[in-house]
């Protein structure tokens, strides 16, 4: 009589037969592992087999696995380890897997791991490091669970967030910059990954130009930065500060603030290879802070014991990134913060999490990180003197929601973001605070096309957010149109045109 034992590999990053949920059976005196991985195998259950070959179908199952190994390696499923687990308890339940950005993975997605976790009810919440730098094991006993659950976070880059949602090893893709096109045509067979159930904006961030607190310069302008960060400008005097060396300090080439700050700032001309390169955020930061002839560039929440310079672009005036200028996406180095998921993903907790990221509540953890939340509170602005008189007299007794309604070039349909913050303006002026308030769209456009023809189009923008209210049940009671003026980006770009094809709006008390 043979006594076997049942058992289930849980090394889902890296085994298929694991992902396939094959169940082994293992003889005593036999290692309890996986015959693929050679993982420990999870117990499933203990059976005794009265008759010796039985083991064949054994070794049929090893064969097989063996077989679906040398598969799996030929189609590329098993990838390189984004995940190191802090102990053997970190491998098993692991319920969800973040992977991609070190802006977002360094201490927001951790924090929003642990608030979700307390929102399903859990208990006894605690967040542990990896085995590797830039990892975290966030666990919390689940509602009628006696052991904990697990979400992990690897934040490398926002690059490895489409290679780990490639090669499913990850749930829910992080990132500091919009997916590229040949990034979603590799993950087509997960949906359209620029839909509106697949992209979600996190949040907001500024990416801050940063200098030693001593240095007597104020702000730049991005032609500036750009001539800095390439090497054209190598001494401070070159930009009115002191005489000295210019030392320049950068983020990796996994990082999405470095491939923001490429498509904002350097325009396809190449790094200067002096610049010395971070994976880590506060570490580029501390660094910068300690180096009186430094420069970086880093994520809000990474400013610490640097200065944060004011940026103008061509055409507009210089801003410093704060609260308004980055929600609102006005300051020149804005960008937004992603969660990138298939549009239906098969692990439910990967929807659940981000109802949550998107919520009042998760969106009050993205602000206490230091990230610009989506939560709407109105916020006087100082208008521009250069503004139309129509505009000053408009806004002169009212206050500015910090949300910008976008648009795609020469048309007038809303993009994602903009999609969702209809919803967040609807329940803020369904609040008591806001009830009777006048509410007022002013559209903007690029200025590619005739006077008449941009006039036309900022208007119909404007039309079409109305539109979208109205069919909310509420009514604007201004709607105008400003053409090309007030533009908050050059013309110049792709990118600043982008930013300039807007709807502002503005609420003025009852």
């Amino acid at each position: 009589m043979v006594i076997a034992r049942q058992g289930r590999c849980t090394n889902f990053q890296k085994c298929p037969v694991a992902r396939a949920h094959e169940i082994h059976t293992v003889p005593v005196g036999s290692g309890f592992q996986c015959p693929v991985c050679e993982h420990e195998l999870e117990d499933v259950e203990s059976k005794v087999r009265s008759k010796p070959n039985r083991l064949i179908p054994v070794a049929f199952a090893t064969a097989l696995a063996l077989a679906l190994c040398v598969i799996a390696i030929s189609q590329r499923w098993i990838t390189p380890p984004l995940f190191g687990a802090a102990s053997s308890d970190g491998d098993k339940n692991t319920i969800l897997l973040l992977a991609g950005s070190n802006t977002i993975g360094d201490t927001l997605a951790p924090s929003l791991a642990e608030a979700f976790l307390r929102n399903q009810g859990a208990t006894n919440v605690r967040t542990l490091p990896g085995t590797k730098p830039d990892e975290r094991i966030v666990q919390g006993v689940l509602p009628g669970d006696s052991f904990a659950s697990s979400i992990k976070i690897a934040a490398h880059g926002s690059a490895t967030a489409f290679s780990a949602l490639a090669a499913n090893a990850c749930d829910i893709g992080m990132a500091s910059r919009r997916i590229k096109p040949d990034e979603a045509s590799k993950l087509a067979s997960m949906g359209d990954l620029y839909s509106f159930g697949s992209e979600h904006v996190l949040g907001l961030d500024g990416i801050a130009v940063i200098v030693n607190g001593s240095n007597p310069a104020s702000e730049l302008t991005v032609d500036q930065v750009k001539r800095i960060f390439t090497g054209e400008i190598t001494d401070w005097s070159q930009v009115g500060s002191f005489h000295g060396a210019i030392n320049l300090y950068a983020r990796n080439d996994n990082s999405g603030t470095y491939d923001t700050f490429k498509s904002l700032v350097l325009a396809g001309m190449p790094l200067a290879p002096s610049a010395h390169r971070f994976e880590d955020s506060n570490a580029l930061s501390d660094a910068v802070a300690g180096d009186r002839s430094g420069i970086g560039f880093i994520g809000l929440p990474f400013v610490h014991n640097a200065k944060a310079l004011a940026v103008s672009d061509k055409g507009t005036g210089a801003l410093q990134p704060t609260r308004l200028t980055v929600a609102t996406e006005d300051y020149a180095l804005s960008r937004r913060l992603y969660l990138y998921t298939p549009a239906n993903p098969r692990n439910k907790y990967a929807r659940m999490f981000v109802q949550f990221a998107l919520s009042m509540q998760g969106q009050d953890v993205v602000a206490a990180n230091g990230f610009i939340a989506q939560n709407i509170v109105p916020e006087s602005q100082t208008v521009s003197i250069g503004a139309p008189n129509e505009y000053r007299r408009l806004t002169r007794s009212a206050e500015r929601l910090p949300l910008n309604f976008r648009f795609q070039a020469g048309e007038a349909i809303q993009d994602n973001k903009a999609q969702a913050d209809l919803d967040r303006v609807v329940a803020l002026i369904a609040d008591q605070k806001a009830a009777g308030a006048k509410i007022m769209l002013f559209g903007f456009s690029d200025s590619i096309g005739s006077p008449e023809a941009n006039q036309a189009l900022s208007l119909d923008r404007a039309k079409a957010i109305q539109n979208q209210f109205i069919q909310r049940g509420i009514t604007p009671t201004v709607v105008q149109g400003f053409g090309a003026d007030l533009p908050v980006a050059s013309n110049d770009s792709a990118l600043g045109r982008e930013k300039n094809r807007r709807v502002e709006i503005w609420i003025q008390q009852g």
